[in-house]
């Protein structure tokens, strides 16, 4: 019995030492890389003059490999066909460049990597390598810096292209839209500044532009644009501030079509509000017509009455200067049928009006029809508003606290464009306590006036606005109890709305400031006060 007490012990002992043994054997892994890669070398070297080849390699001390190299790498002068980096989506030591393009004389160009060199275990960024050569007897060493900034949002956008085109003999305003530039730089995704290096002394017009396409042109329907509105002389002191802002479009209407039994959308592009369409030819007697615009796109509707019996037609589309003749094929189609819906809110707000929108254009509105009952069943007077475009009638009228309102709509309350009337409709809404709402009070400082005061969310969509032209205290009452930003809007032209910039004009967009802190007083049931001092 003691002899196997004893071998059980010794079998212990053993299993034990060797446990012991493999945890202070099992490998850590060490600590984790956070160096970058250097290079050890480069073939012609960094910074030669009279460049004459077309190769470039750069050596590393570990494996690299090459990371979103399209967003990433910049050519200044950009190249007309772009160069060839290998390799890609492989780890290698070395980088090579191949140049397609024919360089120009006496010319210094960079080649800016961004973040795209990164090791091939962690994936360290080599920060910003930029290799430079010159094909002339000096490097051009000359920079031009400033920021970008939104001239709408708070945030600026990422990934700016910052661009300098020469004025020289050929220069012309339109440039920007057909030619690449003479000196361009990128502010990637974490800056926003930039610094557009080795440039040569010369007169520029400073220009920036959110590429959408990547292809150093600006084009109105995709791309946000900045400019500074002198040309601008290098070496000069100045630090640049650039506003990009997105140009209003040009009006331009498109093609009509036939969407249903004598209704034709015509799509479109700027602004429609002085938009006209005209039927060419003969037209049916009694002829009728109404436009109503669609609440999401930007289409309008043509409907019509009668019936066209005849295959296709011309219309004449008018737009202030604009003036374009259009081909139209009719379709044999089914008519919308008449549908009318609530577009309000249940929850109604004590300032907003209940409203109502119907798929044919309204014609007719029968008042008597309509009742509008308290929950005690009491009669509630109102008054109706119309708006012939959205084709929606707003009901108004005084809504008290914790009260529900049942809104009955009687056949022949509605009558569309082509005779149809409606069905019995019912609808409801309620009103909140003021208590479960915030008011909030600004005042201005500095301020310099007509100018629009606007409550936006996170996303700049705006939620509240009052316009002034004049000193005064604004009250934004039975608000929403969220947090808000709070931007002025310098109304020059005093319309009652932003106006974006134009490039060709070279107009800068209205100045818009923000209330440095995002507003989180406005609870349910307090009543903030803000001072905004403007600078």
């Amino acid at each position: 019995m003691y002899k196997n007490v004893l071998q059980g012990l010794v079998v212990i002992t053993i299993i034990a030492m060797l446990v012991s043994c493999a945890n202070r054997g099992t490998p850590s892994g060490g600590p984790k890389d956070k160096d970058a890669p250097l290079i050890i070398r480069s073939n012609p070297q960094n910074y030669t003059t009279n460049f004459k080849g077309n190769e470039i390699q750069i050596y590393f001390d570990e494996y690299v490999k090459i990371k979103n190299l399209q967003k990433q790498l910049i050519v200044s002068p950009p190249m007309t066909i772009d160069p060839t980096v290998t390799p890609l989506g492989t780890a290698s030591k070395y980088i090579k460049i191949i140049i397609n393009d024919t360089l120009e004389d006496n010319t210094t160009y960079a080649f800016n990597f961004g973040q795209s060199i990164v090791d091939n275990n962690e994936e360290n960024p080599y920060d910003y390598f930029k290799y430079v050569f010159s094909t002339g007897d000096y490097i051009d060493s000359l920079s031009v810096k400033g920021q970008i900034l939104d001239a709408k949002n708070r945030t600026p956008e990422t990934f700016v292209s910052v661009m300098l085109y020469e004025q020289d003999s050929t220069y012309t305003d339109s440039v920007v839209y057909q030619q690449k530039p003479k000196y361009i730089t990128n502010t990637l995704d974490s800056l926003t500044t930039f610094s557009i290096d080795n440039i040569k002394s010369g007169t520029y017009k400073l220009v920036a532009l959110k590429d959408e396409n990547g292809n150093f042109t600006f084009e109105q329907n995709l791309d946000k644009i900045g400019f500074h509105e002198d040309f601008i002389t290098v070496p000069k002191d100045s630090f640049y501030t650039i506003k990009l802002f997105k140009e209003a479009l040009e009006f331009d209407a498109k093609r009509p079509k036939q969407v249903a039994g004598q209704k034709i959308a015509f799509g479109y592009e700027g602004d429609y509000k002085t938009m006209k369409i005209e039927l060419l030819g003969n037209k049916p007697k009694d002829y009728k017509t109404r436009i109503t615009k669609d609440n999401k796109t930007d289409t309008l509707y043509y409907w019509y009455k009668p019936k066209i019996e005849r295959d296709s037609a011309k219309f004449i589309i008018k737009n202030k200067t604009f003036i374009d003749t259009l081909n139209h094929r009719y379709r044999t189609i089914d008519k919308d049928s008449l549908v009318i819906k609530m577009t309000s809110s249940s929850s109604i707000n004590f300032n907003d009006d209940f409203k109502i929108s119907g798929t044919i254009p309204f014609e007719k509105i029968n008042k008597s029809q309509i009742t509008i009952l308290d929950k005690d069943s009491l009669n509630v007077p109102f008054e109706t508003t119309y708006s012939k475009l959205d084709n929606v009638y707003s009901l108004q009228f005084d809504k008290q606290e914790t009260q529900k309102y049942n809104i009955t709509v009687l056949p022949g309350a509605f009558e569309d464009f082509y005779g149809n009337v409606n069905d019995t409709l019912n609808y409801s809404a309620r009103t909140k306590t003021y208590a479960d709402y915030s008011n909030l009070r600004v005042t201005l400082r500095n301020a310099k006036y007509p100018l629009i005061l606007q409550l936006t969310n996170e996303k700049g969509d705006v939620k509240y606005e009052q316009f002034a032209d004049e000193p005064t205290v604004f009250d934004f009452r039975t608000i929403d109890p969220v947090n808000y930003y709070l931007r002025v809007i310098f109304d020059t032209n005093g319309n009652q709305k932003w106006d974006s910039g134009n490039y060709l004009e070279q107009l800068q967009p209205e100045r818009i400031s923000y209330y440095p802190k995002l507003i989180e007083e406005t609870r349910a049931n307090w009543d903030p006060v803000i001072e905004f001092i403007l600078k």
